[in-house]
This record gives C-alpha cells, structure tokens and sequence, in this order.
C-alpha cells in the first residue's frame, strides 16, 4: 500500500479511493507440498475500502475451499503475511541454536528433540538451513519498518543472523569431520546432496545450500553437485554452478545431504564412497548411520 499505490497515482493521473482502488490477499503456498494446494490453504484477503475488501474477499471465497479471513485493511494483511515468516524463521533459529549447543555437549538433537516433541504443546521444527523468497526475506521488511518507526528490533534479527550463519557452521562441522577422520582438506572429492531452498521443489532463489558450497570451496575441496529437481541451465544462470541430475558413479571422500529430497532416502550412499568415506547428514533423514549431522 504504501509502495504501490503512489506508482499507481503517479503513473494513472488517477486518485487512489476515489478514481480506482487496490484489493490485496498475500500469498499463501508451500512449494513443493503436493497436500496443502492453493485451494486447500485458508486465504487472507484485504481491500483499500470496507466495500472493496469484501469484492476481493467474495472473489476469493468463489474458488478457495478452505475459506478466508477477510482483514480489516491492507496493512493488517500485510502485516500477517511478514509475521507469518518472521515467526517460523525466529523457531528455526532458535533448534539450529540449540544444535549448536548439543552438538558441543555431544547430545544428540533429533533425539533431544523427539523426546520433547512427545509434548502436546511442543513446536516440532528442526534444524536446518533457511532460504527461499519468503522466509529468509520477509523478517528483514519488518526489520527496516521497524527501523524507519524508530524501533531497534532485537530478536527478529538475531534469528536471521543465527540461520544466515548456518551454511558456514555445516562447513566447518565437514571440515572438523575430515579432520578427525585424517582426509586430506585440499583436493578432497566431496558430493553435494542438493541445490534447491527446500525438499521436493526445483525453486534455487536465495538457496542457503551455497554458503555450505561455497564454504567447502573456500578449503580447496572438489565439490559435485548433485539435484534431480533443480534445473542445470538456471543453476548455471542463477548461481553459476555447474550441477549433475543423476548420481555420479564416482567415489567421494565426503558426502554432504543439504536437501531432503525424497530421491535421496533411498540411497545407499556408502557405494558413493571411499572406504574411509564420510557422511554429513544436515537434515537428520537418512536412516543409515551418518558420520555427522545437525
């Protein structure tokens, strides 16, 4: 509204409320889950007026199953959306706070975590590295609105640094692995399990499994990257990475899972390595036993 609107006063000649008005309903959907579609997830809708908020509410109500939440503006809507984000990337922060914090105290988090889960009130997130075009962007709005008010925000950004520190932590945790096992660091073969921002989808924008790439690289490993969902020419284009859709037949030293993609749980991925070969599961879905894993 406060961004939009005045482009389309400027560009139009036309006065907004009065000339033309502005319905809004934040987006709603999780990429790559096949179960909560568009039309199964309850939307939000909003309008620059009572009368035309209940236009957008109506529209929507046609085609949305799972019904709306009509919002009494846009700026509440707005408003939904960013906190919607800011509030799972701020529990996410807070398990990959505590991976850290076990995994100096040789605690297993998965088990720290399935033993407090059997809570009913307890929030099952996991850690993990935190990207995509919403929930590793959307607390950095709040922030600068916050900012512009006036308002310092503390525990908003304290969780973006924590997750945005997370590729290079994965890094180290490989390397200190390596070290421990005596593989040589410098020309050492190291296959990476995923390129995409999350599971199941082929979306590369603002992946965090870069920093963990792009950390290794820092050491001098030779890394291969491999992802059956992302696409070879946008990675290329995007990232400029050089990736692999099916898996090598290569040995490596080092095997990195960064993705759970479906297609990797049913690999055997010791035949992917050399008999002294390691295994860095970052997030905790292969059954067999890893070397090391968040």
């Amino acid at each position: 509204e406060d961004e939009c609107v005045p482009v389309l006063e400027r560009v139009s000649g036309l006065k907004f409320n009065k000339d033309f008005f502005v319905g809004y309903s934040p987006e709603r959907i999780n990429p790559g889950d096949k179960e909560h579609t568009v039309e199964k997830i309850l939307k939000v809708t909003s309008g620059s007026t009572p009368a035309v908020g209940k236009k957008v509410d109506d529209l929507y109500a046609s085609v949305i199953k799972a019904g709306t939440h009509l919002a009494p503006s846009i700026r509440v809507a707005e408003a939904a959306k960013v906190i919607e984000n800011s509030q799972r990337d701020i529990n996410i922060a807070f398990v990959n706070e505590l991976a850290k914090i076990f995994n100096l105290m040789d605690i297993d988090t998965t088990a720290v975590l399935e033993a407090a889960g059997t809570k009913w009130n307890f929030l099952p997130f996991k850690p993990g590295l935190v990207g995509g075009h919403c929930i590793g962007v959307d607390p950095y709005y709040l922030a600068q609105k916050a900012q512009e008010y006036g308002y310092h925000p503390e525990i908003i950004l304290a969780g973006r640094r924590m997750n945005d520190g997370m590729g290079k932590y994965v890094a180290s945790e490989v390397i200190k692995l390596m070290v421990q096992n005596d593989t040589k660091i410098k020309g050492a073969k190291i296959l990476i399990l995923g390129i995409t921002f999350k599971e199941n989808c082929p979306d590369v924008r603002n992946t965090k499994a870069v920093d963990v790439i792009n950390n290794l690289k820092s050491y001098g490993t030779d890394l291969t990257i491999f992802d059956p969902w992302a696409s070879k020419e946008e990675v290329k284009k995007e990232l400029n990475l050089d990736m692999v859709s099916t898996l090598p037949e290569e040995k490596f030293d080092v095997v990195v899972l960064t993705v759970a993609h479906n297609e990797f749980l049913n690999l055997n991925l010791r035949n992917s390595l050399k008999p002294d070969g390691l295994i860095y599961d970052v997030k905790s879905i292969l059954k067999d036993k890893v070397d090391g894993r968040l």
